[in-house]
C-alpha cells in the first residue's frame, strides 16, 4: 500500500483494502497484547531496581489491562464466520398482544441501542413502524462497528416478557413476545446471488417521523423476493431511490443469512418456509413479576439484575452463547 503505484488502479486498490480490513481487525487485539506485555516488562525491570517499589501500582494497573486484553482476544477468537466483522441489520417485530407487545418491542429496541452505544457503535434506523398507543410494531436498524454482527447474531430468536402490564387497569400479569432478526451488513466483496427479475417492488406513503414531505410522497419501498417470499421495507429517507438502495442491502443480507443457516443445518429452528423467524424459537425469558429474572434458555445463564439487562448489559448472554458453540 505504501508503493507509489498502489493507487494507480483505484478499483484494485479498494479491493485490496477491503480484503485487508478483516485481517487488521483480527490482528488488532494481538498488537494490543504485545504492547501491554512490553510495557509490563519495562515496569517490572524498574521495580527490581533499588527504590522501584513506587512503580508497583502502575504495574498492577497494567496487569489488569493485560488480563482484560487476553479475555478480549480470547472472545474475538470465537468469531470465525466470514461475516462476523461486519455491521448488523437488527429487526424487532412485536408479537400478538397489541399495545403490550408493541411496548415490549420498544423496550428491546432500547436495550440493543444502549448496548451499541456502550460499545461505541454507530446506529442508523432504516425502518420504523410505531405502535398505535405505545411502543413499536416493527423496527429495523443498522449497528455499525467492529464485530457488531459477530456479537449480535446470537440474539436472533423470540424474546418473552412476563410482567404486570402498565396498560391494564386491573393490574394483571401479561406475557408478551417479540421476534428479533439479525443479519450481516454485507461488504461489497461478499457476493449474493440475487437477480433483479426475482425482486418485486412496491412503494407506499411513509408515515411517521420525517415531516410533511415524507407523508405526501410514496418514498417508502417494499421489496419482495419472489422465490423465497422474503419481504423487506425501508422508509427512513425522503428519497425513494435511497430507500430502495438500502432495502436491496437488507434483502441481500437476509438471503445471505438464510443460506448461511441452511449450511449450518439450523434452518428449521430459526426460519419458516418464507424466511421469517419462527415464534417457536424462543431464546430468552425476561420475568419482571412475580420475581425478577432474565434467563437464556439455550445456555441456562441467568441474572436477577433485570434493570441492567434492559439497559443494554447483555454481554454475559452473548459470550456464554458463543462459548457454548465452540467445537459445534
Amino acid at each position: 500500500m505504501e508503493a507509489p503505484e498502489f493507487w494507480d488502479n483505484q478499483e484494485k486498490a479498494q479491493e485490496t483494502i477491503s480484503a485487508l480490513k478483516p485481517i487488521k481487525l483480527a490482528l488488532k487485539p494481538f498488537d494490543e497484547l504485545e504492547g501491554h506485555v512490553a510495557d509490563l516488562e519495562a515496569l517490572l525491570e524498574l521495580a527490581d531496581e533499588e527504590g522501584g517499589e513506587e512503580v508497583l501500582p502502575d504495574a498492577e494497573a497494567l496487569l489488569g489491562k493485560l488480563s482484560s486484553s487476553v479475555a478480549k482476544t480470547e472472545f474475538q477468537a470465537m468469531m470465525g464466520q466470514e461475516t462476523d466483522p461486519c455491521g448488523a441489520f437488527v429487526g424487532i417485530h412485536a408479537g400478538a398482544g397489541g399495545t403490550e407487545a408493541c411496548d415490549w418491542a420498544g423496550m428491546l429496541y432500547r436495550m440493543y441501542t444502549r448496548w451499541a452505544e456502550n460499545h461505541g457503535h454507530e446506529i442508523e434506523v432504516v425502518d420504523l413502524g410505531e405502535g398505535d398507543s405505545a411502543g413499536i410494531r416493527t423496527v429495523t436498524f443498522v449497528v455499525r462497528g467492529d464485530y457488531a454482527y459477530g456479537h449480535l447474531r446470537c440474539e436472533a430468536g423470540v424474546h418473552r416478557l412476563v410482567r404486570i402490564s402498565p396498560f391494564d387497569s386491573n393490574a394483571r400479569r401479561h406475557t408478551s413476545f417479540a421476534a428479533v432478526e439479525v443479519t450481516p451488513e454485507l461488504d461489497d466483496d461478499i457476493e449474493v446471488d440475487l437477480k433483479e427479475s426475482d425482486v418485486e417492488m412496491e412503494t407506499f406513503m411513509s408515515g411517521g417521523p420525517g415531516g410533511q414531505h415524507q407523508n405526501k410522497t410514496a418514498s417508502g419501498v417494499r421489496l419482495r423476493h419472489l422465490p423465497s417470499g422474503v419481504v423487506v421495507e425501508c422508509r427512513n429517507e425522503r428519497s425513494q431511490h435511497k430507500n430502495r438502495k438500502t432495502a436491496m442491502k437488507m434483502l441481500k443480507s437476509r438471503l445471505y443469512r438464510i443460506e448461511q443457516e441452511k449450511r449450518e443445518a439450523e434452518m428449521a429452528k430459526l426460519y419458516d418456509e418464507k424466511g421469517q423467524i419462527s415464534f417457536g424459537s424462543q431464546i430468552r425469558s425476561y420475568v419482571l413479576h412475580p420475581y425478577q429474572l432474565v434467563k437464556d434458555l439455550r445456555t441456562e445463564v441467568e441474572t436477577g439484575n433485570t434493570g441492567a439487562v434492559l439497559d443494554g448489559e447483555i454481554d454475559q448472554f452473548i459470550e456464554s452463547y458463543l462459548r457454548s458453540q465452540i467445537g459445534k
